[in-house]
């Protein structure tokens, strides 16, 4: 026997009366809360203002001593070189020994040392040597001197094989760096953050939110009502999904107009992964809350879950190939090892939806996956 059509729209329309109401509730509640806008849109900025502006890994202007014992046409010339580097601020002198409690206090990264013989080396056909002094105690910036020392006097050689003056190179290197060819360290560091800005807004503010509501005894008398476990966390989400999104706008905004980072993507493909990474985040945080029910101790964990996660093990600032293997096989469960890559080509090199199909679907899984606990923690008993 058929259903009575009637009863079906009567209850379809039931239904969508629900889900209104529960939407407009926390739709209320949002406008009302100043956390919420705290969070959605104060600490964005914030954070945005600090990777855009603070946080910088352009190693330029690096202070070095150069120490150029024996002053000749050859010599001169090499230490023009150096003191023309838009990646050195030199500092000359004629002894090693000036410079070596500089070195200790950090006042100067490295000692370059061209030796008297230098000249007389390369006058003779023989290979002359260029010393390079480091402080080892930070690798990346020891490396840093070290790698464009040698390329400032491998520059300075092929410049006077140009003019004649020197012996042809048996190889000439060209180098051509794509999508970012100023190699400014923003134009990544602030799509990446955008990422960053999005986790915390989805987990953080969701988890505080519904744990709020377990600690005042509302969710239970949510619950109570004919409200479906479905119905009430799609009609809790909605809201700070559309949140996220206006959050997530407000960041690429500033970060086009602003920080000048080139948008070389489509505004479809932006969306896309931004709506997709917000299930997994939004999901992560009414998990934290129903396993909490406490705002101090669903902060807390989300921070730790989730911030901590997206920042240091997402590739982000951290190489995750240079990870040990445990640790890269962790950073598969966090969804942002999958956004911030696709944000950056976004940004950076346009729409490559090979690699956005992949990271959609993964996001959506890991999304999937936490809705069902999430269903699970909530879901109405009866009896």
């Amino acid at each position: 026997m058929s259903a009575d059509p009637k009863k079906q729209k009567s209850e379809r329309s039931g239904r969508a009366r629900r889900f209104a109401a529960l939407v407009r509730k926390e739709s209320y509640q949002v406008v009302r809360d100043p956390s919420s806008i705290l969070i959605a849109f104060v600490l964005p900025l914030i954070l945005l203002f600090l990777f855009g502006y603070g946080v910088s890994l352009d190693t330029t202007q690096t202070r070095i001593g150069l120490v150029v014992e024996e002053a000749t046409p050859l010599t001169r010339d090499l230490a023009a070189s150096f003191q023309a580097s838009r990646y050195f601020a030199v500092v000359n002198g004629r002894d090693r020994r000036e410079f070596e409690d500089d070195l200790v206090r950090g006042r100067v990264r490295g000692i370059v040392v061209v030796p008297a013989r230098f000249a007389a080396d390369h006058a003779a056909g023989r290979q002359p040597a260029v010393q390079v002094i480091v402080d080892g105690s930070d690798p990346n910036t020891a490396n840093f001197v070290q790698n464009y020392a040698q390329g400032t006097v491998a520059n300075w050689e092929r410049q006077r094989t140009v003019e004649g003056q020197g012996q042809p190179p048996a190889i000439a290197a060209q180098q051509r760096f794509w999508f970012n060819p100023e190699l400014t360290s923003r134009n990544f560091l602030v799509p990446g953050s955008i990422a960053i800005v999005m986790t915390l807004v989805g987990t953080l503010l969701t988890s505080l939110v519904v744990a709020r509501e377990w600690e005042r005894g509302t969710m239970e008398a949510m619950m109570a009502t004919p409200v479906s476990a479905a119905e009430l966390l799609a009609g809790k989400l909605l809201p700070y999904f559309i949140l996220g999104l206006s959050s997530m706008t407000l960041c690429v905004l500033l970060a086009v107009f602003l920080f000048g980072v080139p948008f070389r993507g489509s505004v479809v493909a932006l969306y896309a992964l931004s709506a997709i990474f917000l299930m997994p985040a939004l999901g992560q945080g009414l998990v934290i809350s129903a396993v909490t029910k406490n705002q101090f101790l669903a902060s807390q964990l989300a921070l730790i879950t989730a911030f901590l996660p997206a920042f240091l093990l997402s590739g982000f600032l951290f190489e995750i190939n240079s990870m040990p293997t445990v640790i890269q096989w962790i950073t598969y469960i966090v969804p942002a090892r999958y956004l911030i890559p696709s944000l950056q080509t976004v940004f950076l090199a346009g729409d490559i939806w090979p690699m956005f199909g992949r990271a959609i679907a993964v996001m959506f899984l890991i999304g999937c996956v936490f809705f069902a606990l999430a269903a699970r923690s909530t879901r109405k008993r009866i009896g």
